[in-house]
């Protein structure tokens, strides 16, 4: 732990403007309705990102981008979907030059296959050609080669593909996982890819930590804390692509998604063909690391973070004076909890994996300082995970890239006490969390590895819900 406390504590940020950049802080639910205007369009809305060396394939990555948060299990019968008029995307640096050198894009489409009926279904749906599924959606990826030049190669590597229908219940959907599994499908050219509706994976107390960062069992490493996410289903995108459809050298790559609509947008038509082709996007949501827009960046300045490509971080957030320099959650620590934290301002401490990556872990050579999820895919999965990822001995987590079980409210928790400070890696400042460890599902051992979607019909039946005995009527 010493070792690895000591990765952390020496590293030091491209400069003291970059340091400034991304002060990690106190977790919300990742980034689910997160700033102001994206929080009104919740299809167009990225929840959290995730990429790992996949655990049963290690020479394959597996990328995953969540949209659509707080989705009730039971939302008919105009049940959750993806955006037709969302362009949705996963972002690719493996140079470490803060751009985009592969971006892998998804576009869906929703076919109404019975207007006469308001069902979302008339019968079983018990295969994914079912006619008795009346709406439903297919999509299409394309990979995007960008150059150094700026010029850019786009390829369909899957084209209407099968989105599974929702978890409705026993009667609708009576062997969900099996229809799940029909809509995992082989890429063109090598890799596998996955997009419909899940459980969100996320975990964390919503409820307390926004109410002036309660925790409800101080100091917060022994439970007792109500995971806000519990039974909320998120649409998940997933890939799983072979590491050398990836690499640029070194190994490492920089990853964070984006959703984008078109500038110009006609209402009540959702057949965004009626637009000319050559209608430009405009980018609405960017999520790379966990937790920065919604607690790190300032209310004034969300919308335009959506907004935002990494290559301009420094340029338009470099600031060395303002709330992100010398955070608000230290100071919370000690005015509720007489927590002794290092004064501000903060710049020795800074978590670099939201600006160049841990030097001999994550950080590519000649990085651009530029916030996102950094992975060194050359790490293999650890056998035995571990929930505070690097800072619990384990460096296939978190902050190198970031896994289903990653514990990142714990993390940041830690990190604002001062944990990579000399003299503050004590109790209780390496014992706070927010009581929730795991997610209130257990993962999938294989792709997409997300799991199940909540039943609408067992989470409206509380009863048979928390004590199941005949999920079947």
């Amino acid at each position: 732990m010493r070792k690895l406390t000591t990765v952390f504590a020496t590293v030091v940020a491209a400069s003291a403007v970059a340091a400034t950049l991304m002060a990690p802080s106190l977790a919300g639910a990742s980034s689910h309705r997160e700033a102001p205007l994206i929080s009104m369009d919740p299809a167009a809305d990225s929840t959290d990102v995730y990429a790992f060396v996949s655990p049963d394939k290690p020479d394959t990555v597996t990328l995953i981008h969540n949209v659509y948060p707080f989705e009730s299990a039971y939302g008919g019968p105009n049940y959750f979907r993806f955006g037709d008029d969302v362009l949705y995307s996963i972002n690719i640096d493996n140079n470490g030059d803060a751009k985009a050198d592969i971006v892998y894009e998804f576009r869906f489409k929703t076919t109404v296959t019975n207007p006469g009926t308001f069902l979302y279904n008339t019968g079983p749906i018990t295969s994914l050609e079912d006619p008795n599924w009346n709406i439903r959606q297919t999509y299409d990826v394309a990979r995007v080669d960008i150059e150094s030049d700026g010029s850019a190669s786009s390829k369909v590597i899957g084209g209407q593909l099968p989105s599974p229908p929702v978890n409705i219940g026993p009667k609708s959907t009576p062997n969900y996982d099996f229809l799940a599994g029909l809509a995992v499908q082989p890429l063109h050219g090598g890799g596998t890819v996955f997009a419909g509706q899940r459980d969100d994976p996320f975990f964390v107390d919503l409820s307390a930590l926004f109410d002036l960062l309660t925790i409800r069992k101080l100091p917060g490493n022994a439970g007792g804390g109500s995971d806000g996410l519990a039974r909320y289903n998120v649409q998940t995108m997933a890939l799983q692509i072979p590491i050398k459809d990836l690499d640029g050298g070194d190994g490492i790559i920089g990853v964070w998604a984006t959703t984008a609509r078109k500038a110009t947008r006609i209402l009540p038509t959702q057949d965004i063909t009626s637009l000319p082709a050559d209608e430009p996007y405009t980018q609405v949501s960017r999520l790379g690391a966990p937790l920065v827009n919604e607690v790190v960046v300032p209310v004034g300045f969300k919308d335009f973070w959506n907004q935002s490509k990494p290559e301009d971080d420094v340029a338009n957030y470099g600031s060395p004076t303002g709330p992100v320099f010398d955070p608000e959650v230290p100071k919370l620590l000690n005015a509720l909890y007489g927590i002794d934290v290092p004064a501000g301002p903060r710049t020795g401490d800074i978590l670099p994996v939201f600006l160049t990556g841990v030097p001999g872990l994550n950080q590519p050579a000649n990085v651009v300082p530029s916030e996102m999820l950094r992975l060194n895919m050359r790490i293999p999965p650890s056998a035995q995970e571990n929930r505070m990822g690097v800072l619990g001995g384990d460096l296939a987590g978190f902050p190198n890239g970031r896994r289903l079980g990653d514990d990142v409210t714990d993390e940041a928790l830690q990190v604002m006490a001062g944990v990579l400070v000399p003299g503050f890696n004590v109790a209780p400042n390496n014992q706070l969390g927010d009581g929730v460890d795991h997610n209130d599902q257990p993962f999938m051992p294989v792709f997409p590895y997300v799991s199940t979607p909540h039943s609408g019909f067992l989470v409206g039946n509380e009863t048979e819900y928390l004590n199941p005995s005949n999920p079947t009527p």
